[in-house]
Parts: C-alpha cells; structure tokens; sequence
C-alpha cells in the first residue's frame, strides 16, 4: 500500500502466464489506498519500463484496475490483470476464489483462483473481416501476405499459414508502428498448442509483448470458428514464451494461466 506520510509504494514484480521465472510476461503491481495522478502512474510505468504496471485500489469487496504502459494508459492488459490476481491472493492473502476488478475502460474483470491458476473472464472482441485489396499494408509490416485478416477494437490480426511462420517472421516495427491501432497480433493453428501467436506494438511502446491476455479476446472467438470448439490450449512464440489455457463462454472469453513472483520492493515517491 501506499504511505502518505513517507511516500513510500509497494511495488511487485511478477512473471504472467508461467510457471517459471524468466519467462512468461512481466508486470509490477502497485496495490494502493487511493488514486495517484495520472501523470505520476505513468511516471512510475515508465520508470519501471515494464510491458505493464498495474495499478490497484480496494473500493469496497472489489478493486479499481488501471493499467500503464511505459509510454501510454491501455484499455485492457491481460497479464497485468493476472498478475494483479496473483499478489492480491498469494501475497497479500484476500479471501474467496474470485476477486472483481472494475476498469473505467473496460467494465467488470472478474478474476477466479483454481488452484495455482487464475481465469481471467474479459468481453470478447468484435472482429471484422478486411477485404483483400487491404492485405498489403499488413503483408509490408510482416514480410508476407496473410491468408486472413480481421481489425478488433483495438487490435489486427493477421492469419498466416504454420506456426513454424509465426515463428520466424521477421516484423517491421516501423510499418506497424504506422497501423491505425493499438498493435498487430498474428497466429496460426499450432502444432504445439492449438493454436499459437505473436504480438507486435511498437505504436504502444512494445515492440513485442512477450504474452497478451487481451489479444486473445480476439484470438479465441477466431480460433473457436476455424477449429469448431470453445476449449483450447495456445502458446505466445515470443522469446520469453507464454502458455495460456482458454474457453469461449457466449460473451467472454475465459483466460487462464500461472504466475510466479519475482520481486517485492518500494517505489519512494516525493512527499
């Protein structure tokens, strides 16, 4: 928590969607007793120059969430959420199996402890199918020409033919910096999972996010479409590496995943 009179703020640093450390998504957690400013929570994300800082207030039984960047506030963050879950249950020690965070930009998240996995439950996307004569601007950013592309809320996404192409392109991150959009996700159907991904965004201060739970808001519908199922197991290829366990339920997409903590510390503020 945060201490008013000495300007001190809990920090913690926890690795998303694994079961090891070095690996999976990092994120710091700041869980406060009232809002800071923004320019003072972007501050802090910046100087932690993770892909997320989440920032955390109890209001009530439930929890205000926001979420930064080192550059921007986003809409969603899947593994900040998570990691959020994690140092409120296992660290902090809350009660029951299910903790509500509300977003100002994203509504109601709950999030559910099964054992030594949190189940992240976000709004699905809406996907929209682009025309072909719009492929190109993609096929520039990644090296080659999907066979399918969608734009979501904030995000593309780019079909292309095996996992063994997610996992070797090469992405331009100037070309996608210029996409109209949050970021650019592209997938494939897995050989080692379902189905497999990597997410690029520069535009958001990421050039490559190691695992995004809010990118398969529109991975899972997809998937569940080409595949015929609402359950699946799906692998983000990035360096790092991430494993996350998913369900099409109606509306919401189910997110699960572990995490591991990493670090505790105090972020010294000025009084």
């Amino acid at each position: 928590m945060n201490d008013k009179e000495t300007g001190r703020l809990k920090v913690y640093q926890v690795d998303a969607f694994t079961d090891r450390l070095f690996s999976g998504n990092p994120a710091a957690v700041c869980v406060m007793e009232q809002w800071l400013t923004d320019e003072t929570m972007q501050s802090i994300a910046n100087e932690n120059n993770l892909p997320e800082t989440a920032f955390v207030v109890p209001s009530g039984d439930d929890f205000g969430i926001r979420w930064f960047t080192p550059t921007i506030e986003v809409d969603l963050c899947g593994h900040a959420t998570l990691a959020a879950a994690f140092v409120l249950y296992d660290v902090l020690q809350i009660p029951g199996e299910i903790v509500r965070f509300y977003s100002p930009r994203s509504g109601w998240l709950p999030v559910r402890k099964k054992e030594n996995r949190f189940f992240l439950d976000f709004p699905v996307d809406e996907l929209v199918p682009l025309a072909e004569n719009e492929f190109s601007e993609v096929a520039k950013c990644i090296g080659t020409k999907p066979l399918l592309l969608y734009k979501g809320r904030t995000d593309y996404l780019a079909v292309v033919g095996t996992e063994k192409s997610v996992m070797e392109l090469l992405p331009d991150f100037k070309e996608i910096s210029k996409l109209n959009a949050r970021g650019l996700i592209v997938t494939a159907k897995g050989e080692s999972a379902d189905f497999v991904s990597r997410f690029f965004a520069p535009q958001s201060g990421i050039d490559e996010d190691p695992v995004t739970g809010s990118a398969h808001t529109s991975l899972i519908p997809l998937w569940s479409e080409q595949l015929g199922r609402n359950k699946f197991v799906a692998k983000q290829l990035s360096k790092r590496g991430g494993q996350l366990f998913c369900e099409l339920q109606g509306d919401r997409c189910i997110i699960g995943g572990n995490a591991r903590l990493f670090l505790t510390g105090e972020i010294f503020l000025e009084a």
